[in-house]
């Protein structure tokens, strides 16, 4: 009790200390005697003093704004040293209803907020800290660190993911262009021109850009994972491939390249995959790992594929990569992997032939007549193939319809292929007549 009033009387008299420093306008001065009361709360391990003291501060008339940064800068060094849960959680929210609407100390309130959703996230309560993460735009705050605003970006996608909210987790992604992580940090910084905002510098807990970058593509393959958009994947895997610490280290580069192997076989056909596929195959380093190089040759080659005999080759390595498909993804992953070599053989088959029987067709596909219908008709509507299907007669043909204009502009090249070869023959024969005729006058 004698402690309590000891600490009350030195108090009261910092605090009219500080009412004439701030009155005669002295920064510095204020900002020691504000610092000075916080001190002497925690020496004094008086946690609700300490509390009142920082909301007193913050709203006595005409307060500096420095002293307020300096006092909300100070009190964060007291957090970790509370006694209890209840103590950080109390103080922590002081600091955040003092700080709130502030545009100078905004970088101490996001970094505030994030401690309290950690708390939170620890306690189960994911939802809370989601939505307490939401709160802050960090993408407005010029002072702060480039590195940590994508730290902090990165923090709410992961909430939000946790919390199964893919809409808002995939809007909060789009604040980070992937064009960020290529930047080179290796530049010098250029020196701020006069009047440009000071940028501070990112703690020391922040990661740096290239493990950022990783992180960023990990929610990435999490959130497609979700939609079971293979593509997406395959391209979060090609990232973070091209990470140069990964690339260095083969017993980190071998398991993603293996990832982005079973992902492209695992994608529809398209241009995008097209491009991949064979920007893959030129890899290198597919040689470390030839059963893969194996399989997506058989890919690009023009071939049927035997569904069985390529199940038999590869089923354990594909239960091997299970885990890496997301353990429930897997029953469905082998599924759109037979669907992916049924799609490659129908454009094989399309490819060679312009008109065939649905059974020949199913015979090839090693399918029933129904099942090769229905795979045939899904690429139709897809777009993927043009292909029409007599079904009285049991005949499918792949030639495209013409439209008249087509047909009359190749009647028209035709017949100029013709009139040029005419032409042609013409000077020919009249060039060995005049030689002729100079011959006979010899």
């Amino acid at each position: 009790m004698e402690a309590q009033r000891n600490l009350d009387a030195e108090i009261e008299a910092l605090l009219n200390v500080e009412k004439q420093i701030r009155l005669a306008g002295d920064v510095s001065g204020t900002k020691k005697a504000v610092t000075d009361i916080l001190q002497l709360c925690f020496e004094a391990r008086a946690w609700k003093t300490l509390n009142d003291q920082i909301v007193l501060l913050s709203k006595r008339r005409g307060q500096l704004k420095q002293a307020v940064t300096a006092m909300v800068q100070q009190a964060m060094q007291y957090i970790d040293q509370t006694p209890d849960i209840e103590t950080k959680i109390e103080l922590i929210k002081t600091l955040n209803s003092v700080s709130a609407g502030k545009i100078y100390v905004e970088i101490e309130r996001a970094r505030l907020i994030k401690k309290l959703a950690k708390i939170k996230e620890e306690q189960g309560l994911i939802a809370e800290a989601a939505d307490l993460m939401q709160e802050i735009a960090v993408e407005t705050f010029g002072a702060m660190a480039k590195t940590e605003k994508i730290a902090f970006i990165l923090e709410q996608v992961r909430l939000c993911l946790d919390r199964q909210d893919y809409v808002r987790a995939q809007i909060l992604s789009r604040k980070i262009s992937p064009r960020v992580f290529d930047a080179d940090s290796s530049k010098e910084k250029k020196k701020p021109k006069e009047g440009d905002g000071v940028v501070e510098e990112a703690p020391a807990d922040i990661p740096s850009l290239p493990e950022l970058k990783r992180i960023y593509y990990e929610l990435m393959i999490r959130y497609h994972s979700h939609n079971n958009d293979y593509l997406e994947i395959c391209r979060s895997y090609k990232a973070i491939y091209e990470i140069p610490s990964v690339r260095e280290d083969p017993a980190q580069w071998i398991p993603v390249l293996r990832k982005i192997c079973w992902y492209l076989v695992l994608s529809p056909h398209d241009p995008m995959q097209s491009s991949l596929l064979n920007s893959t195959l030129e890899d290198k380093n597919l040689s470390e790992i030839p059963n893969f190089r194996l399989l997506l040759k058989q890919l690009v080659t023009m071939e049927v594929i035997q569904w069985i005999s390529l199940w038999n080759m590869f089923k354990d390595e594909f239960e091997n990569e299970k885990n890496m498909l997301g353990g429930s993804l897997g029953d469905k992953a082998a599924e759109d992997l037979r669907q992916r070599i049924i799609e490659h053989n129908i454009l094989v088959v399309s490819k060679y032939y312009s008109r065939i029987t649905l059974k020949r067709l199913a015979e090839l596909l090693c399918l029933s007549v129904q099942e090769a219908e229905k795979h045939l008709s899904d690429m139709v509507v897809s777009k993927s193939l043009v292909a029409k299907i007599d079904r009285p007669m049991g005949v499918v043909c792949f030639q495209t319809a013409k439209d008249s204009n087509d047909i009359l502009n190749s009647w028209s090249m035709n017949l100029e292929k013709l009139l040029d070869l005419v032409e042609k023959s013409c000077h020919q024969i009249h060039k060995e007549t005049m030689v002729h005729k100079a011959a006979l006058k010899v």
